[in-house]
């Protein structure tokens, strides 16, 4: 009520100028606090399950195909008997330090989303200053008739 009585006293001395500007910013200012990016896609039927394999656990064919794309980025998806692999590389980087994370891999009505995100080396990491090209693969089920989107 304390504050109620304070913007009533400001309207009161001439200053309402001041007050609707403030009162403009907070308006403002909580609206752009409100972000959409944590929310769930509307689509989204459910949440993959998948594992991060490492180069000793990928098929060969799919080790020479990567060897012939990981100088530049690349978006691949492999499909072995009952089994999915998707590959994300984000081509030569300056030096070692750098990791990829999934932040989401998901099931809509057509599609499978996978979305990524490179992460750079931290500040007090000691990386190697030689290129690196660093890339991620993951392991499904294969699930049928779905087209892969890379986000």
């Amino acid at each position: 009520m304390d504050i109620f009585m304070d913007f009533m006293h400001l309207m009161k001395k001439g200053k309402r100028k001041i007050v609707l500007t403030m009162l403009t910013v907070f308006l403002i200012l909580g609206t752009l606090g409100c972000s959409t990016e944590d929310e769930i896609p509307e689509d989204k039927i459910k949440d993959i399950d998948f594992t991060v394999v490492g180069e000793d656990q990928q098929p060969d064919s799919l080790k020479d195909i990567i060897a012939e794309k990981y100088t530049d980025t690349f978006q691949i998806s492999y499909t072995l008997g009952e089994d999915l692999y998707i590959a994300v590389g984000y081509g030569e980087q300056p030096s070692g330090g750098y990791s990829i994370s999934v932040n989401a891999f998901y099931e809509t009505a057509d599609t499978l989303v996978i979305d990524t995100t490179l992460i750079g080396p931290g500040k007090a990491e000691n990386v190697t200053k030689t290129p690196t090209r660093p890339y991620i693969v993951v392991k499904t089920k294969n699930i049928a008739d779905k087209m892969i989107e890379f986000k």
